[in-house]
């Protein structure tokens, strides 16, 4: 199973194809198809008459969630020199490089605590939990594996984030220490610090400084 991915909102109901318009209510399922998660996007009539009795009983059914469409904005330029902590996030769950996924998880969870990520749903798949967001102006969905951090490597992957939101991921100098070199498949069950974030005043910026785990009795609506 493909664990890190992201799935964008879809702009029509992929019931109907009517486009959504702007402010429009909408509904999302995620559901487990041939060992990958799916998300699909209706609209609230779809919703009604074809899913809202007996969604759960559709084979591979998750969760189901409801939000409110926004228009996409026009894009921004890509950023020269500094990256964003969303910004970073994306890249890194796009590349699904196992070496980054401690400071995928803490980006995430610091983009949680700024309210720019909400946790929707809790998977566990062998003996790993997985975490589903969804951001919350775009309604794009990230699944994250938790790495299970100790204490003890908190530090590491702090300043691991740091260097990444401030050099980017390419290109790295040579000679640079390469984040997060953690196998959090051979770490043993851990906690994420329980101290405050600190973060900035601008937009989708965020300082690496200790995070709280994501919130474990998260109730999808």
């Amino acid at each position: 199973m493909n664990e890190w991915n992201i799935q964008s909102r879809a702009r029509a109901c992929q019931a109907c194809g009517k486009p959504f318009a702007d402010k429009e209510a909408y509904h999302t399922m995620l559901f487990e198809q041939k060992a990958e998660l799916v998300r699909q996007d209706v609209c609230a009539n779809c919703w009604e008459n074809q899913y809202s009795q007996g969604a759960q009983d559709r084979k591979g059914f998750i969760s189901h969630w409801q939000g409110i469409y926004e228009a996409p904005p026009p894009a921004a330029p890509e950023p020269i020199q500094k990256d964003t902590a969303e910004g970073l996030l994306r890249k890194l769950v796009e590349r699904n490089d196992p070496q980054y996924l401690a400071v995928t998880f803490i980006l995430a969870v610091m983009l949680e605590r700024k309210r720019l990520l909400k946790v929707k749903e809790q998977i566990h798949r062998e003996g790993r939990r997985i975490f589903v967001y969804e951001q919350t102006k775009t309604g794009d969905v990230f699944t994250i594996p938790d790495p299970n951090l100790q204490f003890s490597q908190l530090d590491k992957v702090h300043r691991d984030v740091a260097w990444l939101l401030e050099h980017g991921l390419e290109p790295q100098p040579p000679g640079a220490t390469t984040p997060a070199d953690i196998d959090a498949s051979t770490q043993p069950p851990g906690v994420v610090a329980t101290e405050s974030a600190t973060a900035d005043n601008s937009a989708n910026q965020v300082a690496p400084a200790p995070v709280e785990p994501p919130n474990q009795n998260s109730s999808v609506p």
